[in-house]
């Protein structure tokens, strides 16, 4: 059987062996294996979600290797390490306990006929003095969790001290993760109350959005970036744009023009690329922010064994621009990857993919949504905001789950979903 490794689970990547799993797996015409260095998955565009305690992960998040049996595919828990292109080979790392460093898996060697690389991205800190030390980054479920327990350590000790001062949070980047991030801050510390602290209100949170350019959602409209701009404003978020770090310190941040941001939680989510280790892997053709470059049929451009999907991979599209870095893009790319792949697999001809754009939604927690649709699918793009963007906005998630569980049981997971929010206090505290 054709040996089909896809390394990396993320939204992209599971899809694509899920697809490979259900056709080729399935009637036994190739060996799907899927490898990822965490044991779950949950889509990231939840993170900011994970971050203030407004999602049950363990309700969203789905196991690898369940799921990896029930869709005919294997699951390998491990890291990319490296890639033989000359035997066809990739090396996992050795797996070590994070408790105690106990050696749990050696080194191991897994051979392909055809490997798929959908590691996704990493944020970008673009080299800034002190940022890894002292501003936390939301890539992964743990860092959330990490920025949940440290928000709710702070009002604790706020508590304590008779509600005397603020929680002083800085957000740096104002794309997408950073609004939504911002806007949700102000909907969890509603939810303290279900604990007996009704003396924290918003007026006890201090939230700074930091934006570099000249506004916040850059990739949206001006008239849409605007409209978020004034829904976080009137939440009490101070917005500051045109305004550039240069330095993370442990007390808050310094701007390029010499002022002082304080906070005692800070967030960095100004940019992303994709894993350091990329650059140059194998000797494959990599960017400035180590993105793997890809031919239109998002196969390498020096292996035709080797696709690449979603954040980590550098798509040029017929017009010159870069396909973006988005969980709709991941989500075209496993579709044409999965077709091109069953091409190959049946010599037949491969088929370039092409991004279509079909808008850009933000969401600024229960308070509003807004954001354009359609995007090139008409000669313009269609403002939305409200509960109708609302609704579109949670579709994207369910297209996500039913392109991995099908319409059924996608179904009884939101009915399952909504019972747990009803009956649940909607932040824990830990």
């Amino acid at each position: 059987m054709t040996k089909i490794i896809v390394v990396g689970g993320g939204a992209g990547g599971l899809e694509l062996a899920t697809k490979l799993g259900r056709t080729l797996g399935r009637k036994g015409r190739a060996k799907v294996t899927l490898v990822d260095r965490k044991s779950s998955h949950l889509w990231k565009p939840l993170l900011h979600e994970v971050a203030t305690g407004s999602l049950d992960e363990g309700v969203d998040a789905i196991s690898y290797r369940a799921h990896a049996r029930n869709h005919y595919f294997d699951f390998q828990l491990g890291s990319l390490a490296n890639i033989d292109r000359e035997n066809k080979t990739i090396q996992l790392a050795a797996l070590h306990d994070e408790q105690d460093g106990e050696l749990l898996m050696p080194e191991r060697e897994l051979s392909y006929d055809i490997l798929v690389m959908a590691i996704g991205s990493t944020s970008n800190d673009f080299n800034t003095e002190g940022v890894r030390d002292h501003c936390i980054f939301l890539d992964s479920p743990e860092q959330a969790r990490r920025f949940r327990n440290e928000m709710n350590n702070e009002f604790l000790k706020l508590h304590a001290k008779s509600g005397n001062g603020t929680v002083d949070i800085a957000i740096v980047g104002g794309g997408a993760t950073g609004v939504e991030l911002s806007a949700e801050l102000h909907n969890a510390i509603k939810e303290l109350h279900n604990y007996g602290f009704q003396d924290l209100d918003s007026s006890k949170l201090n939230v700074t959005l930091v934006e570099a350019g000249e506004r916040i959602l850059p990739a949206l409209p001006p008239r849409i970036s605007g409209a978020a701009q004034q829904e976080l404003i009137k939440l009490g978020v101070n917005v500051r744009t045109a305004t550039m770090v240069v330095k993370a310190e442990e007390d808050g941040l310094t701007t390029k023009d010499g002022d002082k941001i304080s906070a005692q939680i800070m967030v960095w989510a100004a940019g992303i690329k994709a894993p350091d280790f990329l650059k140059d892997i194998a000797g494959l053709e990599t960017n400035r922010v180590n993105q793997l470059v890809v031919k239109p049929t998002l196969q390498t451009t020096r292996d035709d064994d080797i696709f690449v999907l979603g954040d980590c991979a550098a798509c040029e599209q017929p017009d010159g621009t870069m396909v973006p870095p988005r969980a709709q893009s991941a989500h075209q790319m496993a579709s044409r990857c999965f077709s091109n792949i069953v091409a190959k697999v049946t010599d037949r001809e491969l088929k370039p993919y092409v991004y279509k754009d079909h808008g850009s939604l933000v969401s600024l927690s229960r308070f509003s949504t807004v954001g354009s649709l359609m995007g090139n699918l008409t000669r313009g793009s269609m403002m939305v905001e409200g509960r109708l963007a609302r609704v579109v906005y949670i579709s994207l998630y369910r297209m996500h789950q039913i392109a991995l569980h099908g319409v059924f049981k996608t179904g009884l997971m939101m009915l399952v979903s909504r019972i747990n929010r009803v009956l649940r206090p909607s932040l824990k505290l830990h």
